[in-house]
């Protein structure tokens, strides 16, 4: 298999994979408020720099609008994302 050139090699510690479980903070419902915090989610697809994640309870976005498949997207380096 061919190797790939990299600025920086990518650390393997610090991927995620499809499958894992990860907390995100976004907004979401809590005891019927929308609240801004950190809920438990599912990383559902990889995509070059960007994950997505996937929720069981009803995601926002920022300006209000519910998202009706409850994925976000976050870049992988994003501080709203975190391994469970």
């Amino acid at each position: 298999m061919a190797t790939i050139p990299f600025m920086r090699p990518p650390d393997s510690n610090d991927s995620y994979q499809v499958g894992d479980s990860v907390e995100a903070f976004c907004d979401h419902d809590k005891e019927d408020k929308r609240i801004k915090g950190w809920l438990k989610g599912t990383v559902v697809q990889i995509d070059g720099k960007l994950i997505a994640v996937q929720f069981r309870s009803d995601v926002y976005l920022t300006g209000g609008w519910m998202i009706p498949d409850h994925i976000l997207w976050y870049p992988e380096t994003s501080s709203q994302i975190r391994k469970k």
